[in-house]
């Protein structure tokens, strides 16, 4: 006997809000009919957190896990004790994940899947079938954005920071022909962005004595947990948008233009048991034959032949 259970919903990108109903249904393929002692529907939302080294201490890194913090945890009846007949079954439903009215467990924050933090919202059908049977079961993961009421009615102005880039700016050693030849790099950047829009700007090498070899836009996170009396944080990288590949025209514009991945960001969080924030890493990478021997470096670490400027970014969500 061979079933198959799936679940569907009429939304096919599978955002809500929480206060939207949220419908589909449970699709049943069974080679036979099947008895069941009743078919429940439940969503769980949650916020994970976990240290995995790094920045965290030997006592930290051993504790690992911390407690999920539980934003909703609630279920209901799709059918009653009964029989499922052989072939294809559907069983509609709907259910809020926030009742007008209704007291939460805790603030529903936006789907965001991180290093250390991850937040997600899983639907979970369980058809139980007694002590003879195993229970069968299906789960799927919704993605919740904030409600109406959560976010801001008027689209950001994106807050624009000016940054210069040159050699006396750099807090690690440059090689001697960088650090002496010189350079400029000048532009200005988007340090406040809804989430509905790209990170926008421009840059311009002024002046480079050195070659480029290229310019990279860095998107990371910083995810700070609190355990017990301590903060731990960890900043890890999200993606990379290469703006240049070469060595640049000198007093040429060149756009930024960096869309942002949906589940791996989500507006910036200051909680207290945790926090979720962003930055800009901007890269020049200079042509040197050493540069050659570490090509799969991280980029965030110094190297010789690099120039660096990180700027904050913070993330909202508009209507």
């Amino acid at each position: 006997m061979s079933t198959k259970i799936v679940l569907k919903f009429f939304r096919s990108n599978r955002i809500y809000r929480p206060s939207e109903p949220v419908e589909g249904k449970i699709v049943i393929n069974s080679n036979s009919s099947i008895s069941h002692h009743g078919i429940r529907l439940s969503v769980t939302g949650s916020v994970s957190l976990q240290v995995r080294g790094g920045s965290a201490g030997v006592i930290e890194s051993f504790y690992g896990a911390v407690k999920p913090i539980t934003i909703v945890n609630k279920s209901i009846e799709v059918k009653p004790l009964g029989k499922i007949g052989s072939g294809t079954t559907e069983l509609p439903f709907t259910m809020v994940l926030k009742q007008t009215g209704e007291k939460s467990l805790g603030r529903f924050y936006e789907t965001y899947h991180g290093t250390d933090v991850s937040i997600q919202y899983l639907f979970t059908v369980d058809i139980a079938r007694g002590y003879l049977y195993k229970s069968l079961s299906a789960t799927m993961e919704v993605i919740v954005e904030s409600d109406k009421a959560d976010v801001l009615e008027r689209p950001v102005s994106p807050e624009m920071a000016i940054f210069y880039i040159t050699q006396d700016t750099q807090r690690h050693p440059l090689l001697p022909e960088i650090k002496s030849g010189g350079f400029r790099v000048t532009g200005r950047i988007s340090t406040l962005c809804s989430l509905l829009d790209p990170i926008s700007g421009e840059l311009t090498v002024e002046t480079s004595a050195v070659p480029i070899s290229s310019i990279d836009i860095h998107l990371l996170r910083v995810e700070s947990v609190l355990i017990g009396e301590k903060i731990v944080t960890e900043t890890s990288l999200i993606q990379t948008t290469q703006k240049a590949d070469g060595d640049i025209c000198r007093n040429l514009t060149l756009p930024i233009y960096v869309i942002l991945p949906r589940l791996l960001t989500c507006p910036s969080v200051f909680a207290g048991p945790f926090s979720i924030e962003f930055k800009v890493f901007i890269v020049i990478s200079f042509q040197s034959e050493l540069s050659k021997l570490h090509k799969k470096s991280d980029p965030r670490t110094p190297r010789l032949w690099l120039a660096m400027e990180t700027l904050p970014l913070e993330l909202v969500r508009t209507r």
